[in-house]
């Protein structure tokens, strides 16, 4: 298919478009739209992680851990719960295919942790958001699992693939940002808590918890949505 031609007011010929005049106005429009979609991505799961719900648990964990051992853990536990995200977000879907669970499902299943999540959050519990702690070392449990890579995170990049997974580079964006984000805030746990106090610490939480909680309610209402749409159809 020949391209039509452009009329150049300086020779007063007609010229034929440059493939860059072309496409640079689709990237132009499509620059912004990827950078919105990183940007809700990121602040979703940083949300649905919760780093700063965690400081205190982090603190807890980690009373009979040496001081001089501390930074390594909590890099540790954050690379494993990164792996065990990035699992998820790249498998994920084969798995959903496997168990023949529709995004739907999924995304019910997802607003329904997240929204209970978010409860615990806004309503202090007396063993936090994941539950009792051990005296030792953590390892893999509580800290990367279900701490940082818990039901809701891990429900969280299944749909982002599911939903879009052409879009999958994003996805991978967003979720290495959180989780940066994450790794810092929990190395500097201590000083956090210590700067804001404990009730500082959970009145920022519950904020993050009440921001969560629309959240799992917009996706129980797209689950929702999704199936009334099948029984009209």
């Amino acid at each position: 298919m020949r391209c039509a031609k452009v009329f150049d007011y300086a020779s007063g010929r007609g010229a034929e478009p440059r493939y860059g005049d072309i496409l640079r106005p689709q990237v132009e429009v499509a620059h912004p739209k990827m950078l919105s979609e990183l940007l809700s991505a990121a602040i979703l799961l940083i949300l649905v992680i919760d780093p700063f719900g965690n400081v205190p648990l982090v603190v807890s964990a980690l009373q009979a851990t040496p001081s001089a051992r501390r930074r390594w853990v909590v890099l540790r536990e954050c690379v494993i719960a990164y792996a065990v995200l990035l699992a998820f977000l790249f498998g994920g879907r084969g798995f959903l295919m496997l168990m023949h669970v529709s995004e739907t499902s999924l995304s019910i299943a997802g607003g329904v942790i997240l929204f209970l999540i978010a409860l615990r959050m806004v309503f202090s519990h007396p063993d936090g958001v994941f539950g009792d702690t051990t005296d030792s070392e953590p390892l893999l449990v509580p800290l990367a699992i279900p701490a940082i890579a818990g039901p809701s995170a891990l429900a969280t990049v299944m749909l982002m693939a599911s939903r879009e997974p052409e879009h999958i580079d994003v996805w991978l964006l967003a979720l290495t940002l959180a989780m940066a984000v994450t790794t810092l805030v929990l190395l500097a746990a201590g000083r956090l808590q210590r700067l804001l106090g404990e009730r500082g610490m959970r009145a920022f939480e519950r904020l993050m918890g009440l921001v969560l909680t629309a959240v799992a309610v917009e996706m129980l209402l797209t689950g929702i949505k999704s199936v009334a749409a099948q029984f009209r159809g």
